[in-house]
């Protein structure tokens, strides 16, 4: 990785941080993107967010800029900072991986594509998600088969997906089966909840 490398700084405080500035994180992302050379192209910031929530402007904005090959690293200060839950961060580091953006989470220690132990460590994070999936869905396997036992009727639960970074992950070249795959559902579903979920955003519009 060049030493010039084109840096988003990425910072998000919920409306549970309880009047928290973001000027806190970025003071230390600044701090770490001089030490280690690296161009600081744009600070984006969100405000006020909660991390379940699916549209945040400014990564939105990040992720079209990522999109338009402006970007080459994404520095945030934690990974609950980006993601609202794991399998929605691994989509969100799948998709910055297909445009050749590297990552660095700076309080997660070892979370840092820019060396090949941190590309490792990402690696086992998402095999540990994938156990935790099947662990998931073993549970509820038998709590199904507990229940149709007792004479109760399970229907089937609807999944939960997020339609940004299904679109995302559509945009940078991924067919429908490689997106439903690494969201851990159908393809059938993944087509059905796209269709439900209205007209396409494109990554350079306002989501």
């Amino acid at each position: 990785m060049g030493s010039k490398m084109r840096t988003a700084l990425y910072a998000r405080v919920s409306t549970l941080d309880r009047g928290q500035d973001p000027e806190l994180q970025l003071a230390e992302l600044r701090q770490v993107a001089v030490q280690r050379g690296w161009t600081i192209a744009g600070e984006y910031v969100d405000h006020g967010v909660s991390g379940a929530e699916t549209s945040r402007p400014s990564l939105d904005r990040l992720l079209a800029d990522c999109h338009a090959g402006k970007l080459d690293l994404l520095l945030v200060w934690k990974l609950d900072r980006l993601g609202r839950s794991l399998a929605h961060l691994l989509a969100m580091l799948d998709a910055l991986r297909t445009m050749g953006v590297a990552f660095v989470s700076l309080r997660d220690s070892g979370i840092d594509t820019t060396t090949p132990a941190g590309r490792l460590m990402l690696q086992m994070v998402g095999a540990f998600a994938e156990f935790e999936r099947a662990l998931i869905q073993e549970r509820v396997r038998a709590g199904v088969a507990r229940a149709q036992t007792a004479g109760k009727h399970c229907g089937r639960p609807r999944r939960e997906l997020n339609l940004r970074a299904a679109r995302l992950l559509l945009d940078t070249g991924k067919s429908e089966r490689e997106v439903a795959d690494l969201l851990g559902l159908p393809r059938a579903t993944l087509q059905r909840r796209l269709r439900e979920g209205g007209p396409k955003v494109g990554l350079g519009e306002p989501g």
